[in-house]
């Protein structure tokens, strides 16, 4: 691919000094390199945040800063009483980006929404999110009734319906721009060279390193984006983006060491946003691999590790210990749940009256910050150290980030990997459906866990429209996980956002995304 500029590495620094002449460049130090720009194909925030979020326009879309939806390229809907038929009405004349391989002939229209869900559904592929959340089987049609009119009829009313189209997994792509890339021979272009509708569009990624966009001057949103150009600095080691903070180098940076935050606080030349997050960060068992797949043994394990600890040392005042699989922000959280106490001796002779002994196992630990797990490699140490009072010697493993979520995703997958989830929707149907449903087995459901009497209660919910009917079945589906154990609940965590002074207009997303349409920088 040719590509309109290049960058080189060692040259980054200078080139993107933050002074008077670049004021229209943005900097953000992001924390890692994306999987991709096709963000279908992933569930990872740091892919989101360099790929849908600059780049892609969805149907409906988040208020920055709330989970309320707003149209984004539909205008309005409109919906059976069933809940089983759902038009939309397209905005018009939105146009798709141009690069060096491809220049619309078009402008957007109801054949890329249709292209956009039907390939998930038609084609073979690791799409997680659309597959993990039962979209298969709920989407019984799509039609283009016009060129602004697109219906959707559905197999089954879905109450988070709106919300879903608005995550990530529903960017809408271009057809023309993938029909062109099949006929060249050069498919993976739509994951390498991503065009959209959206604020900004792709220059050019140079791995590890950066991620050059540039103003989309014929965007639908009048006076959007503030910037002209956006660089995303991959800069993975959390001091390093402090320091880069400090000097100039970056505007804005995600998930600060814990214990940076206060000095982060009392320096003037630095602006701290927080926020409690939407997110959950967990040690997720492989129930269909013994001795995991016996409940009293996770029960077991999760008694001999210290949470506190983990809370105390780890997130250092800014996390909470966590009981239930959803955030006790977040509607229809079951309070009444008593968490596994830490106990170390009643671990061990719950494993004892099993009969089970566990002389070794795998721990793996996430290479990257998240804002539910801001050091991994730490928590699993500590983990470690815990279990290691129960005899059992725990490995430590891990890959890169794009290794290890694919990896991590395997039914046959050995010992426990941490991971995390920050809402996508504000419904508690991501959470639980998404990561702990049957459809996510073998995707996002990292625990492989498939237990019928909580399968039953969550797609029940899903499918009412009755927010109290929803919240009791909920509720009961947090006991009977809390019961169950697939997990270890380990925490909720406070999301701290350093920024520079000059930073206006940029908003904490309870959803965690970094989105930067409306961040502008003082003269």
């Amino acid at each position: 691919m040719k590509l309109k500029y290049v960058l080189a590495g060692a040259g980054l620094v200078s080139a993107l000094a933050l002074s008077s002449a670049m004021a229209q460049t943005l900097v953000y130090c992001s924390e890692g390199s994306p999987e991709g720009f096709d963000p279908a194909l992933y569930t990872s925030g740091t892919t989101f945040d360099a790929s849908s979020h600059p780049v892609y326009n969805q149907l409906f879309e988040f208020v920055t800063g709330t989970t309320e939806t707003q149209p984004g390229l539909a205008l309005s809907y409109d919906a059976s009483e069933d809940g089983l038929v759902y038009v939309f009405h397209l905005r018009p004349g939105v146009k798709f980006h141009a690069n060096d391989l491809f220049t619309p002939t078009r402008d957007f229209n109801a054949e890329d929404v249709v292209h956009t869900f039907m390939r998930q559904i038609e084609t073979e592929g690791s799409w997680e999110y659309f597959q993990g959340m039962g979209m298969p089987d709920l989407i019984e049609s799509i039609e283009a009734v016009d060129d602004l009119t697109v219906k959707f009829t559905l197999t089954r009313p879905e109450a988070p319906f709106i919300a879903n189209l608005a995550m990530d997994f529903a960017s809408i792509q271009s057809k023309e721009y993938f029909d062109a890339m099949a006929a060249a021979g050069t498919p993976e272009m739509i994951n390498q060279a991503p065009i959209g509708t959206g604020p900004f569009s792709f220059v050019a990624y140079q791995k590890d390193a950066v991620i050059r966009y540039e103003k989309n001057a014929d965007y639908w949103a009048e006076g959007l984006p503030k910037v002209d150009n956006l660089v995303f600095a991959i800069t993975p080691d959390a001091s390093v983006r402090y320091q880069k903070l400090q000097a100039g180098e970056c505007h804005i940076m995600p998930y600060p060491n814990p214990a940076d935050v206060q000095a982060m606080k009392d320096d003037s030349g630095i602006n701290v946003l927080e926020q409690e997050g939407l997110n959950v960060g967990y040690l997720a068992y492989n129930t269909q691999q013994a001795p995991f797949d016996n409940p009293k043994v996770r029960k077991a394990l999760n008694m001999a590790i210290d949470k506190q600890a983990i809370i105390d040392v780890v997130f250092q005042g800014s996390g909470q210990i966590a009981k239930n699989p959803i955030p006790p922000t977040m509607w229809s959280y079951n309070n009444d749940v008593v968490d596994d106490a830490y106990d170390p001796e009643a671990a061990k002779a719950m494993l004892e009256a099993e009969g089970v002994s566990i002389p070794s196992m795998k721990i793996w630990a996430m290479p990257v910050q998240r804002p539910y797990n801001p050091n991994a490699r730490r928590m699993a140490e500590l983990m470690q150290s815990d279990l290691a009072k129960l005899g059992i010697d725990v490995e430590i493993v891990t890959y890169d980030w794009g290794e290890y979520l694919e990896r991590s995703k395997a039914v046959d997958r050995d010992g426990a990997v941490l991971l995390g989830w920050t809402g996508d929707n504000g419904d508690p149907d991501n959470f639980l459906a998404v990561l702990l449903g049957c459809d996510g087995v073998g995707g996002s459901n990292r625990a492989q866990w498939c237990h019928q009497p909580f399968e039953d209660l969550i797609q029940k919910a899903k499918t009412s429209t009755d927010q109290a009917e929803r919240t009791r079945l909920y509720q009961e589906a947090q006991a009977v996980f809390k019961e169950q154990a697939p997990w270890d609940t380990i925490a909720h965590s406070v999301v701290f956002m350093p920024v520079r002074p000059e930073v206006e207009g940029y908003k904490v997303h309870p959803l965690g995304g970094h989105i930067f349409t409306e961040v502008g920088l003082a003269e």
